[in-house]
């Protein structure tokens, strides 16, 4: 069994449950989680938990990502992508100025309503599941941040090659304005909902046309491995060069060195004395990786209290 991270790209038309599913048939291992839900329009990095670092999913989901977007300006779709049915439309081109203006008043903090189109649970219903019954939820407004906007790109585009729904095609005009740009963001940001604001915000609506995650957890999609480049690697025996240790993208947290003479209190799971350690210049505000012979064995949490290290998560 394999145990580690692995940079996958996912291709559009896949659900990130998809590529876990065809992982496990590829690597013959059925531990295998994800880090985070691309939809079947999205394509770009998914980071992949294999074996012992299925514990670090709940972890992972929670981190900050980057998207490489494209925007369609003039539309709003039931959506809020170019897979739906358009529900507004406007003849309004703003200026460039006035777009990079509303752009950088989206750089911060803001309420975000979540799309109906989504998997967040109302009841114990999945709002997407309302949508395809027609109904519309009343949905709260998330706190997110968007870190920064940049390398936007405003360009005209034919509509009718790049919408996915018959509705678009019956549209007069074919040039509208398309507004690319790449996205740092928080944690639960909607690509698609942020795009519905900046619309509404100038006033022309906009519909999200395509979205690349092209970052999360330090893998950037150069590096990642498409579902056919996996399976050559796995069959040809190199896989192993791709994946990467599961304390790979846990840099933030400092490292300890258990001394030899406790290993069987850290092989326990017992709880850890200062003493316990090689070192002790680690921030104890966080967690710290605890390791065993150069290879991480746990991540503990300081006990202020008690003036002691619980464990939080095992790698044995």
């Amino acid at each position: 069994m394999f145990d580690g991270i692995l940079n996958v790209y996912k291709e559009q038309g896949y659900t990130s449950f998809d590529v876990v599913a065809k992982l496990r048939g590829i690597l013959k291992q059925k531990k295998i989680g994800h880090t985070g839900t691309l939809d079947p329009m999205a394509t770009g990095v998914l980071v992949i938990c294999l074996g012992k670092a299925t514990k670090l999913v709940d972890m992972l989901i929670e981190g900050d990502k980057r998207y490489r977007t494209v925007m369609l300006l003039g539309y709003n779709t039931d959506t809020e992508d170019v897979t739906g049915v358009v529900t507004k439309r406007s003849d309004m081109s703003p200026e460039k100025s006035e777009i990079m203006n509303v752009l950088n008043s989206f750089v911060g903090c803001y309420n975000q309503i979540p799309p109906m189109y989504s998997a967040i649970k109302v009841d114990g219903k999945k709002l997407y599941e309302y949508a395809r019954e027609g109904k519309t939820i009343e949905r709260a407004p998330r706190q997110v941040e968007v870190y920064s906007i940049k390398n936007i790109n405003i360009y005209n585009a034919d509509i009718a090659d790049n919408c996915l729904n018959e509705s678009f095609k019956g549209i007069g005009e074919r040039q509208r304005i398309c507004l690319e740009m790449e996205v740092h963001c928080s944690k639960g940001t909607y690509i698609r909902s942020l795009c519905r604001d900046i619309g509404e915000k100038l006033g022309c609506f906009a519909t999200l046309m395509s979205l690349e995650r092209v970052e999360a957890h330090g893998n950037i999609v150069e590096h990642s491995l498409k579902l056919d480049e996996i399976e050559t690697y796995y069959k040809s025996g190199t896989i192993g060069n791709y994946i990467q240790p599961l304390d790979s993208i846990l840099g933030e947290y400092d490292k300890a060195q258990i001394k030899e003479k406790y290993k069987s209190f850290l092989l326990n799971g017992n709880k850890l004395k200062e003493t316990y350690f090689e070192n002790v210049h680690f921030d104890r505000s966080r967690m710290i990786r605890v390791y065993l012979e150069n290879e991480m064995k746990a991540l503990y949490s300081y006990d202020e209290k008690e003036n002691i290290f619980r464990p939080e998560k095992m790698f044995l």
